[in-house]
């Protein structure tokens, strides 16, 4: 694992065992990894920063992501836990580069797959994950895209899935959706409950998009310990940009340009430690 990261699967008990969730906030370079650790830092709560094969990819590769984000927590004196994750791995290949790079946990997501075939393949990856005392997370389900609903998860599929897996953690799909969304989202809390009760492991809701801050809190009290955020923070650092731009046409500096969304980032980050109840729990 990372030098100066900590284990998923430990940052996601104490947060069972503490009645709280820790958010997993999505990456896409560096200047946006640090302000999500100097907010998280600030408010002294427990961290994921995760990283989709996308961002792998913009950023640089595997090694290039882990480099950064031990450095970052070195140089800016960063001592909340903090786990890094990739975020949606299509492939065996995929989870094991980023695991033999030195990420501390991995999502297999073999969700648009037959069950047993994702149950199979997810088990490939728990197995040589273990051996690295690596956190495994996978999917069940299908969630939304874009206002578009997804399959939801079948509670006893989701109990043989971790009970043949072996699996650390589960995001099952509750009805919630990635990206943007309308106000016909309903989450299914009786399902996570249910879910959450015969798995025994901690729940992730990928997908928090148009989740009422009422349905975050129910939904930590019904077994999840993870919550993705990913299009939150976009959507607010692309406002504070816009914004700024408009103010400053003659600007062209792109650390400038970059920097203005800072604040607005970081804002919606210690709101969203704070909803969840992670604040102080570093």
């Amino acid at each position: 694992m990372g030098d100066n990261m900590e284990s998923l699967k430990m940052l996601l008990n104490n947060a069972k065992t503490g009645g709280y969730a820790v958010a997993a906030y999505n990456i896409n370079n560096l200047e946006w990894t640090r302000f999500i650790l100097e907010a998280s830092m600030d408010s002294r709560a427990p961290l994921i920063l995760e990283v989709s094969e996308g961002a792998v990819k913009y950023m640089g590769g595997f090694k290039l992501v882990v480099d950064m984000v031990n450095d970052l927590i070195e140089e800016l004196a960063i001592d909340i836990p903090v786990a890094l994750h990739l975020d949606h791995g299509r492939s065996f290949l995929v989870c094991k580069k980023a695991i033999d790079a030195g990420f501390t946990s991995v999502m297999f997501d073999g969700s648009d797959l037959p069950l047993s075939q994702n149950i199979a393949l997810t088990k490939e990856v728990v197995d040589y994950a273990h051996l690295q005392n690596v956190t495994v997370e996978a999917e069940v389900g299908q969630v939304g895209e874009n206002n578009k609903i997804g399959k939801r998860a079948e509670v006893g599929d989701c109990d043989r899935f971790v009970r043949e897996t072996g699996v650390d953690c589960l995001a099952p799909a509750l009805g919630n959706v990635h990206g943007l969304y309308n106000s016909n989202i309903q989450i299914d809390l009786k399902a996570a409950r249910e879910i959450s009760k015969l798995t025994n492991v901690p729940l992730v809701l990928h997908g928090g998009s148009g989740v009422s801050d009422e349905e975050f809190l129910e939904l930590v009290n019904n077994g999840i310990y993870k919550v993705n955020i990913n299009t939150a923070l976009q959507m607010v650092w692309a406002k504070a940009v816009r914004e700024y731009l408009d103010s400053n046409a003659d600007v062209y500096d792109p650390r400038k340009i970059i920097k203005s969304g800072e604040q607005a980032i970081k804002n919606e980050v210690i709101r969203i430690n704070n909803l969840l109840g992670s604040i102080n729990k570093a």
